[in-house]
């Protein structure tokens, strides 16, 4: 039961509010990462430092996700959503302001702490305001902001660092966050109800019951591989083919941006293959085909750009068709636990995607020509976890499906 009712003019303003705040945390984590080869040649930083720059924000945002299970309903949501963006929005003008490593990782660390708890919090406000019968449309409006983050932010905020040095995509994600979150104090009702429900467990206990079964440990484990399968090369993809596949700095927005509309539509047609042949059978298929763009790409040699394309896009394509029936497997959890679960999870997610990351920093180096070395290594790592995801897959107990492994 929804605590709000509100006019659809209002309710539309608010859930293309929520979709810009979840636009712009995803945006700030994911422009890092094409930027690594400015971050390493200014700052003068090794690539394993540039890996603990993106774990940062990623194991910040996961003890960030945990704490929020704690204390996320203890406040009026508005407020809270308010607090958290402006402390994120403030975080990340530091990052544009940082003079050196050090302030920068110190940025990226605050800006995850803030940032981790937005997608979840978003989503709840969501399902307190819409009613059931319109939340699904809802959601997919404020999901699809992932998808334009892809396809538009990531290819823009590339050009502005291409021609206006690194900084400016993170001033402009911090101003488009202010503006943001005047919209968000006009359209947001507040959110009071949940204070003063009645029988609920205790937080504490709520995670001590979800850690306590193990269907939910298997998964856990299985979103912890689901993401650090990809992990293991996306920090470095822009690194690689600048260093050693010739790609030259002007040239990556086309990457991103040809690897985001083809996901884009791909994303649909994966959708409905997986309602129609089952989760479980889509997520191994496509888990077992990634594995090929995997070693491809860290593998690639100086090729002209349109096969590195054809690379790249695959890659894209098929570590993010893992993730549609890979989510829809969260169904894992026990409904009566399933928001502790999900915070939970999200937190996993966020450590998976760090210790990924870090690990994949230390293991590849560069020879004295400046190229890299040894990310093929990292590929290897990366597909072991993604075969090693297929068999907790079909180990998971669906609730509310069909029997397990048919879900």
């Amino acid at each position: 039961m929804t605590q709000h009712s509100l006019a659809p003019g209002r309710e539309r303003w608010l859930l293309l509010t929520i979709a810009g705040i979840q636009f712009t945390h995803i945006l700030d984590f994911m422009i890092m990462m094409p930027l690594g080869p400015q971050f390493t040649q200014l700052f003068g930083i090794s690539d394993a430092q540039f890996g603990l720059l993106v774990s940062a924000y990623t194991f910040s945002a996961g003890f960030s996700g945990l704490a929020a299970a704690t204390y996320v309903d203890r406040f009026d949501r508005k407020r809270l959503l308010l607090v958290l963006y402006g402390l994120f929005a403030l975080a990340t003008l530091a990052c544009g302001l940082a003079p050196g490593y050090g302030f920068l990782m110190a940025a990226r660390v605050a800006a995850g702490l803030f940032g981790g708890v937005l997608s979840a919090l978003s989503q709840t406000i969501v399902a307190d305001v819409v009613p059931f019968e319109r939340r699904g449309r809802a959601m997919g409006i404020v999901m699809s902001s992932f998808s334009f983050s892809t396809v538009a932010g990531l290819p823009i905020g590339l050009f502005l660092a291409s021609y206006w040095g690194w900084q400016l995509p993170f001033l402009a994600i911090a101003g488009l966050s202010g503006v943001l979150a005047v919209a968000a104090a006009l359209t947001l009702p507040p959110l009071r109800g949940h204070l003063h429900a009645h029988g609920k467990p205790s937080a504490l206990r709520a995670i001590g019951r979800v850690l306590a079964n193990r269907n939910h440990l298997r998964a856990f484990g299985f979103s912890a591989l689901l993401v650090f399968a990809g992990f293991c090369v996306i920090p470095f993809i822009t690194i690689y083919l600048q260093s050693n596949a010739g790609v030259l700095p002007e040239q990556v927005p086309y990457i991103y941006l040809v690897g985001g509309v083809t996901t884009l539509v791909t994303a649909r047609w994966i959708g409905r293959l997986t309602d129609r042949r089952g989760k479980v059978a889509v997520f191994s298929a496509l888990a077992a085909i990634v594995t090929a763009p995997i070693l491809t790409m860290t593998l690639l040699p100086p090729w002209p750009l349109p096969v590195i394309l054809v690379a790249t896009t695959a890659l894209f394509v098929f570590l993010s068709g893992r993730m549609i029936p890979g989510m829809a497997l969260t169904g894992a959890a026990d409904p009566s636990l399933r928001g502790t679960f999900m915070a939970l999870n999200g937190a996993v997610q966020s450590a998976s995607m760090g210790f990924a990351s870090f690990l994949s920093g230390l293991v590849i180096g560069r020879d004295a020509a400046g190229q890299v070395q040894n990310y093929w290594v990292a590929g290897v790592i990366g597909v072991g976890a993604s075969l090693a995801s297929i068999s907790l897959a079909r180990r998971l107990v669906i609730h509310s499906a069909a029997p397990a492994g048919r879900a």
